[in-house]
């Protein structure tokens, strides 16, 4: 069968499934609006009132500033502990690099659940349960994979010879790391950190494991908020939080553009 009869089905299927995505956000977007006391879509205006009552709250915007504490924390140490571990693994013999690769990929392999009560039990016993260092080290572990998946797969098309250059050159381990291989992979760092941001923001599971009412996150408060009030408020924060990985993700695209214009420069 010719490749141009097999493009139109491949096109249709790609927007079907773009559309089963983005569906209900685009429906959560007018229920945000509403003029009503609680979630409908509006009745006989659109209203921000909704909008005003959350940026008042002092309890929403407690929780979030704790996610973006939180995220900002694993983030940074996740892009630093992964990136070190994908660029040692890229030296090692291909057999004990699937080995550390297999290691590294447990926390996507192992059940979220799993994970979270095995955290409990770790951090009860260590005495970081409810803590911002318990929730911050959780999610430092659970985002290593997606900085140290990208940064190899950017790894994976740099040549060797480079960094042998750069060191009969004369530039030492430490400069041939700054000044040579992090440039060229900061594409694949960038979108491992983008990963990381956005999984510790928005990660619940783990959290409700090993947090208790007194340190709330902005997901955690969104499903207390589904058990206990549930307002217009929580659509708010849901367009709020969409909105927010748009921008993260066009801020990556910008940035990867940039750091590949560089490199060819």
């Amino acid at each position: 069968m010719p490749a141009q009869s097999l493009a139109w089905p491949v096109r249709l299927s790609a927007w079907i499934m773009v559309g089963f995505i983005f569906l209900p956000f685009l429906i959560v977007i007018p229920v945000s609006f509403t003029d009503r006391t609680y979630l409908s879509l509006p009745q006989h205006a659109l209203s921000l009132t909704h909008y005003e009552d959350l940026l008042h709250d002092h309890d929403w915007m407690l929780a979030l500033g704790r996610s973006a504490i939180i995220a900002i924390a694993s983030t940074i140490c996740a892009v630093l502990l992964g990136s070190l571990c994908a660029f040692g693994t890229w030296r090692l013999p291909p057999g004990r690099a699937r080995w550390v690769q297999s290691i590294m990929l447990l926390p996507l392999i192992i059940p979220t659940v799993v994970l979270g009560l095995a955290f409990y039990r770790s951090w009860v016993d260590l005495g970081i349960s409810n803590s911002y260092f318990g929730v911050v080290l959780a999610h430092t572990i659970t985002s290593l994979p997606y900085v140290f998946i990208t940064v190899s797969a950017a790894l994976s098309h740099v040549d060797p010879r480079l960094e042998m250059a750069a060191q009969n050159l004369g530039a030492s381990v430490r400069q041939t790391l700054t000044w040579v291989l992090v440039p060229v992979v900061m594409p694949g760092i960038l979108s491992g950190a983008l990963f990381a941001f956005v999984h510790s923001f928005d990660e619940l599971i783990i959290v409700l494991f090993i947090t208790s009412r007194g340190l709330d996150t902005l997901p955690k408060k969104m499903w207390m908020s589904l058990e206990d009030d549930l307002t217009p408020i929580i659509a708010c924060v849901a367009v709020l939080l969409g909105l927010l990985t748009l921008a993260l993700l066009l801020l990556n695209l910008v940035l990867r553009s940039r750091a590949e214009q560089t490199q060819t420069a």
